[in-house]
């Protein structure tokens, strides 16, 4: 299925300047409130990991990021409705996905600096504080916003539409800038974690801690280090496992999953793949990190899912790759380091091979 995959082109990148600097605390700590309230991912999903269980069901009621995306399209003018909202399937047809489920690099649509006001700007930061696991992913996040945005337009100037009416029924979300897409669905895409594939990245190099995804790549760098020699080479690929939405989309019953199987693992290793799927899930609210784990174990689970490191043709440093990849049958996160960081998820059901 095509899915107008140059919208996820990053032809600026390489000339955008690196910074150093991170987003100070006292950027996002005001937007804390009002709805926004702090969840804990991190170690509380160790457990589960672990043994591998069923997601626990979500609380009754209202939860915070639905509830103030209701506030903003409740507050929007009828012109202001046209400039934001869409239909559920806007764009839909002759083999593209709708709009709502594809990634791009930069803002869809009209801007929010342009679109909304004020307080609704503020009420779209709420959201995306909403949608973090807490103070630490909001923190990411806001980085990627206000230090990657082109142009010094930073919050003003990504794009934040909503396909669908979330008063009445299916909604959807979307968060989209330099280096983002982000989604809220309230659950209305059946079987796929975060409401459709997710796209995040920071200029810095992946291996520089100035890179706010730097963690990530530490974590699964754990991994690789533990691995015996018999294991990194099976677990290397030469070449690329290419980006965009192609690049995760799930392979087809039989095919066979580049790099080296966690059931290959010893268990002290498949402690520390657990470790990676906590990290790579620690920015995100704890009710979609619960439902991507759900969604591993209901595809196979951990036994299932395959570590990959992808080396450039021209390196002969096996430990220098420019690639990293977890895949399993319902699960893709295919994560770019050099020459910064492009990452591209795609955690569903939905035509999974079981």
């Amino acid at each position: 299925m095509s899915t107008n995959e140059n919208e996820v082109s990053c032809l600026e990148c390489e000339e955008n300047e690196l910074r150093e600097d991170l987003v100070g605390r006292r950027s996002f700590l005001r937007l804390v409130g009002g709805g926004a309230a702090t969840l804990a991912t991190g170690g509380a999903l160790t457990p589960r990991l672990l043994a591998d269980q069923p997601a626990a069901k979500p609380a009754p009621g209202p939860r915070p990021a639905e509830a103030l995306i209701r506030e903003l399209y409740e507050g929007l003018t009828e012109a202001q409705r046209r400039a934001v909202v869409y239909p559920w399937n806007h764009g839909a047809g002759q083999g593209q996905l709708p709009v709502r489920l594809r990634m791009t690099n930069t803002a869809y649509g009209q801007r929010i600096g342009q679109a909304l006001t004020a307080p609704q700007r503020e009420l779209v930061q709420r959201i995306t504080r909403a949608i973090c696991a807490d103070e630490e992913g909001f923190r990411r996040i806001a980085t990627v916003i206000e230090r990657d945005s082109f142009g010094g337009s930073s919050w003003q100037g990504i794009g934040a539409n909503i396909f669908g009416n979330p008063t009445q029924g299916q909604f959807a979300w979307v968060l989209t800038g330099h280096h983002l897409t982000l989604r809220c669905d309230g659950n209305s895409e059946p079987d796929a974690a975060f409401g459709g594939p997710m796209y995040y990245g920071h200029s810095p190099d992946g291996n520089s801690q100035r890179n706010v995804f730097n963690f990530q790549t530490r974590s699964v760098r754990n991994v690789f280090e533990a691995l015996s020699e018999n294991q990194r080479r099976r677990a290397i690929v030469v070449g690329t496992p290419g980006e965009l939405y192609q690049s995760v989309r799930l392979r087809s019953r039989g095919q066979p999953i580049p790099g080296l199987a966690s059931s290959d693992l010893t268990s002290d290793q498949r402690s520390l793949v657990t470790a990676v799927m906590r990290d790579l899930l620690a920015p995100f609210r704890r009710e979609d990190a619960d439902e991507a784990m759900d969604i591993v174990r209901r595809t196979g689970g951990l036994d299932r899912i395959h570590l990959a490191f992808y080396r450039d043709r021209n390196s002969s440093d096996n430990a220098r790759w420019s690639f990293w990849r977890i895949e399993g049958p319902g699960f893709v996160w295919n994560y770019r380091v050099l020459p910064h960081v492009h990452c591209y998820v795609n955690v569903t059901a939905n035509g999974a091979s079981t």
